[in-house]
């Protein structure tokens, strides 16, 4: 394949896959997995690696398998196997008819167990789980052979057996791949090969009640699936010479080849499975799909497009060494692939009335306005106009600074795609002093958004009218965490969760384009960010998340600090 493109992708996987291919050591085509363990939803990092596991099949003209490792049956459900079908579905990848699972296997698994046993490479060890780890020695100290490790091969056969049948309670033993105590890589001290665990399992329910260890379980379903490039995280780094230990211990080669990568860290969130289901446990969020979350699912019904998550995976690239990436890339990327493709519409979050004094009493009219300034393509729709508005709050000041612009006493402004206006006089609460109703006058000679007489206004401001405007709730999202790493220090990481991570309005007005838009839709909300229709339908009034700010606002922060 020619790799000179500058469209085609380039890294240190792929370059070692280049050299396979010149040398002639890779013979048949190139066949990659993603093995994701049900035990959660899948999140940004995972992105990282579906996107890669099957951009590189794509591109040797190979193929990707999804396989779920469902190894340990405590904590894992078909719910969580639905959530990362529905999420590689939706990042646009295709696994075709090679949907697999470890437990699939287990037959096999169980079979190359009992060959080991055999080579007289394991043995069925009695050692408690605080036994065994005394046992294992440091890193600066060997281990200690465990009592059990020279029992005889028929002995071994004769309780793994028995371990299968359901005659040992859960910890009563385990079955060892023997390796080497003295190793100074502590993952091949004897390392646990099965145990038992009484927990149904989602698929094979009671039928086993041991189980094998991800380690042996996974490099073997590699090898059955065929698969070429076992693609993995850096954290799988030391376990490298296990996997190859178990392979060249029982099948012949060709055998799988792992080669790790860095895993995709993001600031301001966290990417720990059992800490997200933390978050969800404790309610500091409403489920893996809240939009605060770092899930995939979170992110869809934030808004975020699956275009601008494989961008952004592509931008970062793929690395050896560990990084933290900055949030505002993300964020960026999502900003890019929907200003291309997400309508513009009018939305007032924090309404303020707006009347405008002279205008013919009980008149309406309707603004042709272009759904995308720049791409005419997307259309125009009709937006009412009539004698009473709403604006934003904060586009009135009775007593503005120097550099404000937009409506205050005797400040002429352009609304938007119609009249200028200009306030005469504002009406507050005497209770509180707030201000509730600003009046205004307007110019008919200013339908087209100019002034005959070319006079000019500093601001343009957007507005619905209210007798047409949809009621809505509008949920403000922003980073959950409020700083960069939660994780950095002693502090437990719920201690850096961002107050400010979700602000509800309830008093929010639309344009009456809005009113039908279906779940998942995506829109610009003028002046205000990128805004997308939640699933959320109990509230009775259309629900919209904000996706992202039109500007990174963290970058301000940032500096300031």
């Amino acid at each position: 394949m020619d790799q000179t493109n500058a469209s085609v992708p380039s890294d240190f996987i792929r370059e070692i896959i280049n050299e396979e291919i010149s040398t002639g050591k890779l013979q048949g085509p190139v066949a990659t997995r993603f093995p994701p363990e049900p035990n959660g939803y899948p999140h940004i990092g995972h992105a990282k690696s579906i996107c890669l596991n099957f951009g590189i099949a794509a591109q040797y003209g190979g193929t990707c398998n999804l396989r779920l490792d469902d190894t340990d049956p405590l904590g894992e459900s078909m719910e969580y196997v639905e959530s990362i079908i529905r999420d590689v579905k939706w990042l646009g990848f295709d696994w075709q008819d090679r949907l697999y699972y470890a437990s699939d296997y287990y037959e096999r698994i169980y079979a190359y167990a009992l060959e080991l046993i055999r080579a007289g490479k394991a043995y069925v060890c009695d050692l408690s789980g605080d036994q065994m780890r005394e046992y294992r020695g440091t890193l600066t100290e060997p281990g200690k052979e465990s009592p059990y490790r020279n029992r005889g091969v028929a002995e071994n056969l004769d309780l793994f057996q028995r371990m299968r049948a359901g005659e040992f309670q859960e910890g009563a033993r385990t079955l060892r791949a023997k390796i080497d105590m003295a190793s100074p890589n502590i993952t091949l001290r004897d390392p646990i090969i099965y145990r038992i665990k009484r927990e149904n399992h989602y698929r094979t329910g009671d039928r086993w009640c041991i189980y094998p260890m991800y380690d042996f379980a996974h490099c073997l379903s590699d090898y059955i699936e065929g698969i070429t490039h076992s693609i993995c995280t850096l954290e799988f780094e030391n376990n490298r010479p296990l996997y190859d230990w178990f392979l060249n211990q029982l099948v012949a080669a060709p055998r799988p080849r792992q080669i790790e990568f860095a895993r995709l860290n993001l600031s301001y969130t966290v990417m720990s499975k059992r800490k997200l289901l933390e978050l969800v446990e404790k309610g500091i969020v409403t489920g893996w799909d809240d939009p605060q979350m770092p899930t995939l699912s979170g992110m869809r019904r934030r808004g975020y497009t699956p275009e601008a998550i494989r961008t952004f995976c592509e931008r970062i690239g793929v690395s050896k060494n560990d990084s933290m990436i900055d949030m505002a890339l993300l964020e960026n990327c999502v900003r890019d692939d929907l200003n291309e493709k997400a309508p513009r519409v009018m939305a007032v979050l924090r309404p303020l009335k707006v009347v405008i004094d002279n205008y013919p009493e009980g008149k309406e009219e309707a603004f042709d306005c272009p759904y995308h300034p720049q791409k005419p393509e997307m259309g125009n729709r009709k937006v009412p106009f009539s004698g009473v508005l709403y604006v934003e709050q904060d586009d009135f000041q009775e007593n503005p600074p120097k550099k404000f612009f937009r409506l205050s006493p005797g400040r002429e402004v352009r609304l938007r795609y119609g009249y200028f206006i200009t306030c005469v006089s504002c009406v507050k609460d005497p209770a509180t002093g707030e201000v509730t109703e600003v009046h205004c006058t307007y110019d008919p000679e200013t339908k087209s958004g100019f002034a005959p007489d070319g006079r000019k206004v500093n601001a343009t401001i957007h507005w619905v009218s209210a007798v047409h405007a949809v009621p809505a709730v509008v949920r403000l999202y922003d980073r959950l965490f409020g700083v960069p790493d939660p994780l950095a220090g002693e502090a437990d990481f719920m201690t850096h969760l961002n107050p400010k991570s979700l602000e509800t309005l309830g008093e929010c007005r639309l344009e009456p384009s809005l009113a039908a838009a279906a779940p998942g839709s995506r829109f610009q909300f003028e002046r205000l960010g990128y805004f997308c229709v939640d699933s959320d339908a109990a509230l009775g009034v259309p629900v919209f998340n904000r996706t992202v700010t039109l500007r990174d606002s963290w970058a301000k922060i940032a500096e300031k600090k």
